[in-house]
């Protein structure tokens, strides 16, 4: 306890301003780390790495510097040695990630761009299959994150094109079957199992299993999803489980810029 007083007062006797600007930044980062980790596998992994780090830490100052264990000590700085190698090792794919999106749009590409690249190619996927009377339903992820659902389909990790979403739904091809997953300008998965909303509820014994499940999924998080029905070949657009139905190409297109903006 001593120990854990003397800190403090250390602590103290290096301002209050700077202090709370330290822990701000600190904060920060560890913000920043959760957010862009979050609905992935590495985000339970970096929390785990988080608690093992603040309670060796602990142990440090409450224990080994109060009783003099200097190989605990040296022990514990070569953990955290063989700690950053492992996660580095085990966060690859998202480090990967990082990088990309460091080294995209604000330097080398434009961001309005991509965004009106993938407008694009949502808007000629969706039409296409409508006219060809293929059922589709096509989530679009926004703040909330949709992880849990991601993990019950098949990880694709691709760029949105408007080949690679009618190949998916292609009748017969091993995807086709429920519903893709779209995070920014990358299919995140496909045949994804979606919870469907209640029958009779907002009208929705009238609805076909995509419609329902359209519902279901923007109801419970703040995604947007679009449907083609397999009968009709009319193109849906739900948000906050609100139908929109006969959307034509002008207003899906602009739909579709809004809520990818």
């Amino acid at each position: 306890m001593e120990t854990l007083v003397d800190y403090l007062i250390r602590v103290a006797s290096h301002g209050w301003w700077r202090v709370a600007i330290e822990l701000i930044f600190i904060g920060l980062v560890v913000y920043w780390a959760v957010d862009f980790l979050e609905g992935t596998r590495g985000e339970r992994l970096f929390r785990g790495v988080i608690f093992i780090l603040i309670l060796g830490f602990l142990v440090l100052k409450l224990f080994v510097g109060r009783f003099g264990f200097e190989r605990l000590e040296y022990l514990y700085n070569g953990f955290l040695v063989a700690v950053l190698i492992i996660a580095v090792a085990a966060f690859q794919p998202e480090v990967r990630r990082a990088l990309m999106r460091i080294g995209q749009s604000r330097f080398w590409s434009s961001a309005s761009q991509q965004l009106s690249r993938t407008v694009e190619e949502l808007t000629s996927a969706v039409t296409d299959l409508s006219a060809a009377r293929t059922g589709a339903i096509i989530v679009l992820e926004r703040r909330v994150a949709l992880g849990e659902f991601i993990e019950t389909g098949v990880r694709v990790d691709a760029k949105v094109t408007a080949e690679l979403l009618k190949t998916i739904f292609h009748p017969g091809t091993a995807l086709h079957d429920m519903a893709v997953i779209i995070r920014g300008d990358r299919v995140i998965a496909a045949r994804v199992q979606l919870p469907l909303a209640e029958a009779g509820g907002a009208g929705s014994a009238r609805l076909g299993s995509r419609h329902r499940a359209a519902i279901g999924i923007t109801t419970g998080s703040d995604a947007t999803c679009l449907v083609v029905s397999e009968e009709t070949g009319i193109v849906s657009l739900v948000e906050n489980g609100k139908l929109t139905r006969n959307m034509d190409e002008s207003e899906l297109r602009k739909s579709l810029a809004n809520v990818l903006s």
